[in-house]
């Protein structure tokens, strides 16, 4: 069996973590199978949406330890090269996460731990359940973070917190990660599946090609000066003022009607 499902349905695509009998903990399977699907949704035009959830009650507890307990009586060198690849292979798919040119939601609920925070923290927007309790964890197995947490991190929750998560590993709920802005909306448990259809559904709907730019106007703003930032706008403004999407954009507001967006 699989340990991530896709599954497509219209211009919404969702990536399911499979290993639910190990809290969907990632192991070498699941991050080649990551980095093979999200390399095809990357350059898939006909999707618009990608959801990333977990199966069963958790959304990810981060890196599977009895994998890792596997590879302890290695020799270091040999240990540290198993472990450099499986690392640069999850990172590959941080990175299409991020650059993506579409909006990318996580659904989550339960554990989010370890890699699953990382995870989780590389998708363009968060759901979680009222159920979810977060972790960062890696210090209590003697490692520094990965999967962009360091990254992503001070830059949603500000340095001295993301000091804290990382340097504490304390476990936090769902309503203190909302407040800590690693996630946009907490709901019921029950109402989680149904909250995520709908919102996909509204980002599916929109005008993707601007959400792209969008991402990356975001996501790169940090790196820029106010004159390099405010140019990259100037770009991508004019980029999307000669899409159809703006066209429709401007008819349906002077018409007083709901645009219909090709997402292009």
């Amino acid at each position: 069996m699989s340990s991530v499902l896709l599954e497509i349905d219209g211009a919404i695509a969702t990536l399911t973590l499979n290993r639910p009998e190990a809290l969907n903990a990632l192991d070498n399977e699941m991050s080649r199978e990551l980095s093979a699907l999200t390399s095809g949704l990357e350059t898939d035009d006909e999707v618009r949406c990608v959801v990333l959830r977990g199966s069963g009650e958790h959304f990810m507890a981060g890196g599977d330890i009895k994998f890792f307990h596997q590879g302890l009586d290695e020799p270091r060198d040999v240990r540290r090269l198993r472990f450099e690849r499986l690392i640069a292979e999850v990172h590959a798919t941080v990175i299409r996460l991020r650059r993506m040119p579409k909006p990318v939601l996580a659904s989550v609920g339960g554990a989010v731990a370890g890699f699953g925070l990382s995870l989780m923290s590389a998708c363009d927007l968060a759901l979680a359940a009222d159920n979810s309790y977060f972790t960062l964890a890696y210090c209590h197995i003697g490692t520094s973070p990965d999967g962009g947490a360091t990254y992503a991190l001070p830059r949603l929750t500000g340095v001295k917190r993301a000091m804290e998560l990382a340097l504490l590993g304390e476990r936090f709920d769902a309503r203190r990660a909302l407040e800590l802005g690693l996630v946009n909306r907490v709901v019921a448990a029950a109402d989680l599946a149904s909250a995520t259809s709908k919102l996909a559904q509204r980002l599916a709907a929109g005008p993707t090609a601007v959400y792209g730019r969008t991402k990356r106007l975001i996501n790169e703003s940090l790196n820029h000066s106010l004159s390099e930032q405010l140019q990259a706008e100037q770009d991508c403004f004019s980029e999307s003022i000669a899409d159809a999407d703006f066209a429709e954009g401007v008819r349906a507001f002077i018409a007083k009607r709901k645009p219909k967006f090709i997402g292009g």
